[in-house]
């Protein structure tokens, strides 16, 4: 069996949390909903621990959309510092002008 690289297991990760949503949020209104008997939301609680760790939307890892890479990444642009820098450096980034890098 081939390694997934981190690119891959992050995209594995999105389509989990996309299938289970709505399992979760409904399980979490179960849970989070004081009027409900304290054994009904317990309940709640445990099939929501049952579910698998990777489909809760916290483990979304922000990557870089050109390079994959996680680190220094604008949510805006949906790229790191050193895409962003590439792109602007050959002028394909309408707007953005070199400083003093």
């Amino acid at each position: 069996m081939a390694k997934k690289s981190a690119v891959n297991r992050n995209e594995m990760v999105k389509k989990l949390v996309k299938q289970f949503a709505g399992k979760r949020d409904a399980l979490k209104a179960v849970a989070n909903n004081e009027s409900l008997p304290l054994e009904e939301r317990f309940e709640a609680r445990l099939k929501l621990a049952e579910l698998p760790r990777n489909s809760s939307k916290t483990r979304i890892r922000n990557r870089c959309e050109i390079t994959g890479r996680p680190r220094a990444y604008y949510r805006k642009l949906r790229m790191s510092r050193i895409a962003l820098r590439d792109l602007g450096s050959n002028g394909q980034i309408p707007g953005l002008v070199k400083s003093s890098w």
